[in-house]
């Protein structure tokens, strides 16, 4: 299936991947000042905002690549967050002649064990849910992942986005079969492409942790941690991530520090 997206401006591609409590819709803040420069794609994950959710096994990674041979792209910068950062870098494992570079905003990493601040929300989530509380569950995203910087019309706009990937993929798991996203492994030391590693210091402890083992593995990678953030810097400070990647994207060889 190809992925519902947006494609805006001209110039050398950059793919901009959500979190998994959003949708392409968490880059509104950004995109009009990228596209001054760049060709921007963002498209929605299957189960998130527009894109569904087929019976089957697929890989995210995979329709990033026909995504990418539908617009005709060879290669692209990637950004991605949270859940987005884990596709990049599954992207990049796959598909590592499409990645051109990558920015990891507070990625998510299979390689590092759950801390016990995640164990504790998930098991929230799971119960909110098993209680058929998806308003509760919701919430409980947007109060969790949101760090104290974001507006309340942004902490508004999280909570429609978190809805609407639970009304899809709650839907999505009554089919038969029931969708079947592929584990792809990653292996941090065996990337090659140029990398910065971006972390928050008010995000929970499971995202430090593998920050830090991304930036210690993936080779010549760089590591940025922004002391005000939490696990989505670009929805809590949007100036302060899109000036973040316009060094970094631009190649600025002044220190990417916003």
């Amino acid at each position: 299936m190809l992925l519902s997206h947006d494609v805006e401006g001209s110039g050398p591609p950059i793919l901009l991947l959500h979190s998994g409590v959003a949708d392409r819709r968490m880059w509104d803040d950004l995109v009009p000042a990228l596209s001054h420069a760049f060709t921007v794609v963002r498209p929605d994950f299957r189960g998130f905002g527009d894109s569904p959710m087929s019976p089957g096994e697929y890989a995210d990674a995979d329709d990033l690549a026909a995504l990418l041979d539908r617009l005709g792209i060879v290669d692209a910068a990637v950004v991605g967050s949270s859940f987005g950062g884990r596709v990049a870098l599954e992207l990049a494992t796959l598909h590592p002649g499409r990645v051109s570079s990558l920015v990891l905003l507070c990625a998510a990493y299979r390689g590092v064990e759950p801390t016990a601040d995640v164990q504790e929300f998930g098991a929230e989530e799971d119960r909110l849910l098993e209680a058929g509380d998806v308003e509760g569950a919701t919430e409980l995203n947007v109060r969790t992942f949101l760090g104290p910087d974001a507006s309340e019309a942004t902490r508004e706009r999280l909570v429609g986005m978190q809805r609407r990937a639970f009304e899809v993929q709650l839907a999505a798991d009554e089919q038969d079969p029931p969708p079947a996203p592929r584990r792809i492994e990653v292996d941090p030391t065996a990337l090659a492409v140029p990398t910065v590693v971006v972390s928050g210091a008010r995000d929970l402890d499971l995202f430090k942790e593998i920050a830090a083992v991304l930036a210690r593995e993936i080779p010549g990678a760089e590591s940025v941690e922004l002391e005000w953030a939490g696990h989505l810097p670009s929805l809590e400070r949007p100036d302060a991530v899109l000036a973040l990647l316009l060094d970094v994207l631009r190649d600025d060889p002044t220190v990417h520090q916003p």
